[in-house]
């Protein structure tokens, strides 16, 4: 079925959120989070200096950087210019100032689909307020950036900002999926789809608490990083594995992976699952043996880009497979007062 120009708009949203997860992951890996160490500008500069030599260290407001380093435990008087000429890096500059232009597509469909779903407020005024939501978030997750990037990476507001992209999934994945008088619905019969809806709530929140949990491990490999220095992560990673939070989220990807078989099982007994079921059901597996990769042979920054991103996919794939079921036998006046479809 072909998409009509609304939904266009927000899977270009959608696509627009998933590039940025890719810069966020790939900033993470290469360690290039506090690559530009303030904001709005990266080392005093609009655009990211490529040598020392360009940064004028006299314009930088060292007392921001002194704050910071006391927020994160460190003596404030041992910050000076010498010491941030040495930090600097243009290779870690540079990946965290790509990371900051990937908000700009972003930012520009999210604006385009809350303007076009003033065309949808009457007929489906869920699609207008979820547009709505989506915009604010991106004004909210801005600030949270700019909070991690004062607060030196501090636990919490990582897992905070993540959950908040996590919601704007949502958000603009109903845009995409509702924005149409004719919505995809499930293939599956009447009689299993309240069993398939529900178990897909229950996929849902076991997919999001997954993720959750993997950025607070990845929070936890920061701090270890730092407390180790320069030291190979061959020497230190083994203390990851006594973590209780690492074992709980290793574990649960067994819950994760029985639940998708489960309601694969289910569509495919009553119905189809189709393009939805089989990708959901592709990427856990796919997911299984990234994480068996990590846990059992090294942690490949590409494999941990890959991890993030299908984490990513996966969720947006969840939200439009439960939109799907939940529609089929619905006789109710539309969604929350909607016209019923045409």
């Amino acid at each position: 079925m072909p998409l009509a120009r609304f939904q266009k708009v927000a899977v270009a949203a959608l696509c627009s959120l998933l590039l940025l997860i890719v810069a966020g992951a790939v900033v993470r890996v290469s360690g290039a989070g506090m690559g530009c160490p303030d904001w709005p500008t990266c080392w005093g500069c609009l655009v990211p200096p490529t040598k020392v030599e360009d940064v004028d260290f006299s314009k930088l407001k060292i007392q921001k950087f002194k704050d910071k380093a006391a927020r994160e435990g460190r003596d404030p008087d041992t910050i000076t210019s010498e010491t941030l000429r040495a930090e600097f890096n243009p290779r870690l500059a540079w990946t965290e100032y790509l990371n900051r232009l990937c908000t700009t597509p972003l930012s520009v469909f999210t604006l385009a689909t809350f303007i076009l779903s003033f065309w949808q407020r009457r007929q489906r005024p869920s699609v207008f307020w979820a547009a709505f939501l989506s915009l604010l978030l991106i004004g909210v997750n801005a600030w949270m950036g700019a909070r991690i990037v004062y607060s030196g990476l501090k636990p919490g507001i990582i897992t905070t900002h993540l959950a908040l992209a996590m919601a704007m999934f949502g958000l603009l994945a109903w845009c995409a999926w509702r924005g149409t008088d004719r919505p995809w619905r499930a293939d599956i019969a009447q009689a299993a789809a309240g069993k398939l809806k529900w178990g897909l709530v229950l996929l849902l929140g076991v997919v999001i608490a997954e993720g959750i949990l993997g950025a607070q491990i990845r929070e936890i490999t920061d701090e270890m990083a730092k407390a180790h220095h320069a030291a190979p992560k061959e020497q230190w990673i083994g203390e990851l594995e006594r973590q209780w939070i690492y074992l709980i989220h290793r574990s649960f990807s067994w819950v994760v992976l029985v639940v998708t078989l489960w309601l694969y099982l289910i569509a495919a007994r009553h119905g189809n699952p189709g393009r939805v079921g089989k990708a959901v059901l592709g990427i856990v597996l796919a997911q299984m043996v990234l994480g068996v990769v990590m846990s059992q042979v090294h942690l490949y920054a590409g494999v941990q880009v890959l991890h993030v991103v299908l984490a990513a996919v996966l969720l947006v794939f969840n939200w439009l497979w439960l939109f799907g079921a939940w529609e089929v036998g619905t006789h109710r006046e539309g969604w929350w007062g909607e016209r019923p479809l045409v």
